[in-house]
C-alpha cells in the first residue's frame, strides 16, 4: 500500500507530465512510484524512447541522467540529488581516453555505459554489462580498448577468446560490486545447496567463476522469473533483492552480501523526488558537441542490441 508522499508524488506526475525512471538498486518506496525501473540498459532502451513526457525525473546516478539528456535534447531531465554520482564513471576521463587511443591505434573503443558523456564523446561505441559481449563480438578489429570496469572486461575476455581486451584504466571497479568474496559465498552454498548463485560481471574473476550464473541485474530478473529453482543467492547491490522479492513471492532471495549498498544510488529519496517534480532543480545538460559524438556511441550500442 502507498504512503501519503508515495500518493502526492503520483499526481505530482500527473499534473507536470512527468515520467521517473529509477534503477534496479533503489529503494524499493522509489520502485513503488517508478514508471519504469531497469538495468542499465533497459534505461538506455526506454530513455531513447521517451515521446509524451515533458520532464523526466531520474532515479540512477550522474552517468545515467546525461545519456537519458543525450537522447531527449528537447526534454528536461532531473536528478533528484544532483551528489549521486557514480565513482567508477570518474575513474576514466576524456583525456585518459585519448592517451590509451594514442597507444593503441588499432584498438575499437568500446566504453562502459558507466562512463561520463565526455568519455562517451571519445568511444566507438557503448556497451552495457548486458550486451557487452555481443557489442565487442560485433566489431571486426582484434584489439579493443575497454573500459571503465576491469572486471566486465574480464568477464568479456573470458567469454571471447579471439580478441584481445586492454582494459581502460587498469584498475577501474564498481566499489560496491568489490565487497563479496568466496568465503561469503562459501558460507551460502553451504548453507542453501539448492540455490542458484547469481553474480554481477563487475565482481571480481574468482568470484564470476565460482557463481552459477554471471549476469546483468536484468539477467537475474529474467532469470528468476523463468528459472524452475526457487532459491537464489544474489550477488549485487542490495536492493536488486528488493524488487526481485516484490516480484517474486513465491521464491527466496538471500542476498549475498547485506552491507553490499551503493551509497550513491541511495542520495534520493522520496521527499527529493517530490522536490524535483515541483521544482524542477538538478537539470541535467550535456554540452551539444560532446552530446552529439556521444550520441553516435549509443545509437551503434542500441542498434547492435
Amino acid at each position: 500500500m502507498l504512503n501519503e508522499l508515495q500518493k502526492e508524488i503520483i499526481e505530482l506526475k500527473k499534473e507536470k507530465n512527468a515520467i521517473i525512471l529509477a534503477h534496479n538498486y533503489q529503494t524499493g518506496d522509489i520502485q513503488e512510484i517508478a514508471d519504469f525501473i531497469g538495468d542499465s540498459l533497459e534505461l538506455c532502451i526506454k530513455a531513447s524512447n521517451i515521446k509524451d513526457a515533458d520532464l523526466v525525473v531520474f532515479c540512477g546516478v550522474d552517468f545515467m541522467a546525461e545519456t537519458a539528456a543525450i537522447l531527449n535534447p528537447n526534454k528536461l531531465i532531473v536528478l533528484p540529488d544532483k551528489n549521486a554520482e557514480c565513482p567508477m564513471a570518474h575513474m576514466l576521463t576524456a583525456d585518459e581516453i585519448k592517451i590509451y587511443k594514442k597507444r593503441y591505434p588499432d584498438a575499437a573503443v568500446v566504453l562502459y555505459v558507466n562512463t561520463l558523456a565526455e568519455a562517451k564523446a571519445e568511444a566507438d561505441i557503448l556497451c552495457t554489462s548486458a550486451n557487452a559481449v555481443k557489442i565487442v563480438e560485433s566489431l571486426d578489429e582484434d584489439r579493443i580498448l575497454f573500459g571503465p570496469d576491469a572486471n566486465l572486461g574480464w568477464f568479456v575476455s573470458n567469454q571471447i577468446k579471439d580478441k584481445e581486451i586492454i582494459a581502460a584504466p587498469d584498475g577501474g571497479h564498481c566499489y560496491v560490486h568489490k565487497m563479496f568474496n568466496l568465503a561469503d559465498l562459501y558460507f551460502l552454498r553451504e548453507k542453501y545447496p539448492e540455490a542458484d548463485i547469481l553474480v554481477h560481471p563487475e565482481c571480481d574473476p574468482e568470484v564470476q567463476e565460482y557463481a552459477d550464473y554471471v549476469l546483468s541485474t536484468g539477467g537475474m530478473i529474467k532469470h528468476a522469473k523463468e528459472s524452475d529453482k526457487t532459491t537464489f543467492i544474489i550477488g549485487t547491490e542490495y536492493d536488486l533483492v528488493t524488487r526481485l522479492r516484490r516480484e517474486n513471492p513465491a521464491k527466496t532471495f538471500i542476498p549475498a552480501l547485506e552491507e553490499a549498498i551503493c551509497e550513491n544510488m541511495k542520495l534520493h529519496t522520496l521527499e527529493k523526488v517530490k522536490n524535483s517534480l515541483l521544482n524542477q532543480e538538478n537539470v541535467v545538460k550535456v554540452p551539444s558537441e560532446i552530446a552529439k559524438k556521444s550520441k553516435t556511441a549509443i545509437d551503434r550500442m542500441l542498434e547492435v542490441s
